[in-house]
């Protein structure tokens, strides 16, 4: 039978031993940062507080927040708290404007991020006896080297397949009888579709589990990997500024992901205000890393919107639990004054019988919003008779419409022609930025 648990003791810590943990952890982190880190020093001079201000996790609404204009702002060494000696590595974020974030790693911190995609690969059910496929992207990216570390220490046998070749990824997969698939979920509903292409039923496929993050997915598209690929499909969380993948991640439940409190204290907030909200608000995540040595940041702000809980889970484990991100507090769009996020798109195109494969288009003409939406036939959908094609893109306008509350235009275009995901889906392309 496979372990349950990577730590157990610390994943099954009582809710108070926790918090005291995190209190010793985050006196020793304010005085490290302040001592190394003069960018994050003035902010705290500016806010009036002093390490010694800091007794506990009770007093951490006292410091200032990060956001990434900071991390822009304090690149390429601003933010860095140790030695460049004493670093082993750097990722970066695959952000598209301004200056790339890169965050450094020492030894120690690789070793502990590891611990936490540990942690997500045995709450996944995997064990030293189970291949785990990592086909996140290798290089800058945080998937591929954080779930390859964490394989390896759970003692899987690690396929390092990085992103892309799906022909490559299925034949390894098939030949290798690989069980966990690590990977973006629009990459996995992907090979999923190919597989079915290639004649492959679920019970054919060896897959059990899969581990997806880096992007955001529905309930409906994790349902459809589930039945495609005939696995179970868990959700993980993290960010290059914090680590990388494994700050959250989903157990056998499904009803949120656990956060790793032994290094992350999690808290909601206002994104308006920046005020903290109580358990079970809905608002913005930010995060600080009680155990980073060379990145270490206090109350980044994530933009992610969800919502904490401290319910108790069947699977024993006493972490806080995030939700699924909502939607972002940043990147939400607002087309003629009405707020969409893409995750709303993608929810009516899976409850229509369609891939979830799209791209959200849009642009400014006459000083009005054009809001464009090109989406993918399945082919067994697919007509070139004008009028079929003209009555299925005004049914699903209308059922975005519904939805959105705003009428898209809604295009309707031939199976794959629109480019796949290797890394991060391009969802969204705004031509409104004006310079």
């Amino acid at each position: 039978m496979a372990q349950k648990y990577y730590q157990k003791d610390i994943e099954t810590m009582p809710a108070g031993e926790i918090k005291k943990l995190q209190s010793e952890k985050l006196v020793k982190q304010v005085k490290h940062v302040y001592e190394n880190v003069e960018y994050y020093r003035n902010l705290m001079d500016e806010k009036g507080v002093k390490p010694e201000d800091i007794k506990g996790i009770e007093d951490l609404h006292k410091l200032p927040f990060l956001t990434k204009a900071d991390l822009r702002d304090a690149y390429p060494y601003g933010l860095l708290a140790k030695p460049l000696s004493e670093c082993e590595r750097i990722h970066s974020t695959s952000g598209t404007t301004g200056k790339r974030v890169i965050a450094f790693y020492t030894k120690n911190d690789i070793n502990l991020w590891e611990d936490c995609c540990a942690r997500a690969i045995v709450a996944a059910g995997g064990s030293k006896e189970d291949v785990c496929q990592v086909a996140y992207g290798y290089g800058l990216f945080t998937g591929g080297f954080g779930l390859n570390g964490g394989s390896q220490k759970v003692g899987c046998l690690t396929l390092p397949m990085s992103s892309g070749n799906t022909e490559r990824q299925i034949q390894f997969m098939m030949d290798l009888s690989a069980t966990i698939l690590c990977c973006t979920p629009s990459y996995a509903a992907y090979v999923g579709e190919t597989l079915k292409e290639q004649g492959y039923t679920p019970d054919q496929i060896p897959l059990k589990a899969g581990i997806f993050g880096a992007e955001a997915w529905t309930e409906e598209m994790r349902q459809n990997i589930q039945d495609t690929l005939g696995i179970k499909a868990y959700d993980i969380y993290g960010l290059t500024e914090t680590s990388g993948p494994g700050v959250a991640f989903e157990c056998e439940e499904q009803t949120g992901m656990h956060i790793n409190e032994d290094h992350f204290v999690a808290e909601i907030i206002d994104p308006d205000t920046g005020e903290v909200l109580p358990e079970g608000s809905k608002g913005e995540l930010v995060f600080t890393a009680l155990d980073k040595e060379a990145f270490p940041l206090l109350r980044y702000r994530t933009r992610d919107i969800c919502v904490l809980s401290r319910k108790p889970c069947s699977c024993g484990r006493t972490h806080i639990k995030m939700s699924k991100p909502m939607g972002r507090s940043d990147d939400m769009m607002i087309i003629r004054g009405v707020n969409v996020f893409p995750s709303q798109i993608e929810m009516v195109l899976l409850q229509e019988g369609y891939q979830p494969n799209y791209q959200i288009i849009i642009d400014r003409k006459n000083n009005t919003d054009t809001f464009d939406v090109n989406v993918e036939m399945n082919p067994d959908q697919f007509t070139d008779t004008v009028g079929a094609l003209t009555a299925l893109e005004k049914s699903l306008a209308n059922a975005m419409k519904t939805m959105l509350g705003i009428n898209p235009a809604v295009h309707l275009v031939p199976p794959k022609s629109i480019a796949r995901s290797e890394g991060k889906a391009v969802r969204v392309i705004d031509k409104r930025k004006l310079v």
